[in-house]
């Protein structure tokens, strides 16, 4: 499988954390700021944990997750409800 750019700033790589979401060039997982952003962190914060990202970094999470509850059905949300809370 090759590489799929998501979009600017976010990328799916099977060499790179077995193929999850980062973003281009590290190995932040999309959903490693996204699951701080929902438990409270600031944005601030994050950039502080993750000095290789930006803030237009977590705006491109922010859209794509947006983009993926759009497209997403109740079915699939309850089902990632169940696993991740």
């Amino acid at each position: 499988m090759a590489s799929l750019s998501i979009n600017k700033y976010i990328v799916a790589d099977p060499e790179i954390c077995h193929g999850k979401l980062t973003f281009r060039g590290t190995r932040v997982m999309v959903w490693q700021v996204l699951e701080m952003l929902a438990a409270g962190e600031t944005v601030e914060e994050i950039l502080a944990d993750f000095p290789s990202i930006t803030k237009k970094h977590i705006n491109a999470a922010l859209s794509y997750a947006a983009q993926a509850a759009q497209r997403g059905s109740a079915q699939t949300i309850k089902k990632f409800d169940e696993v991740s809370c």
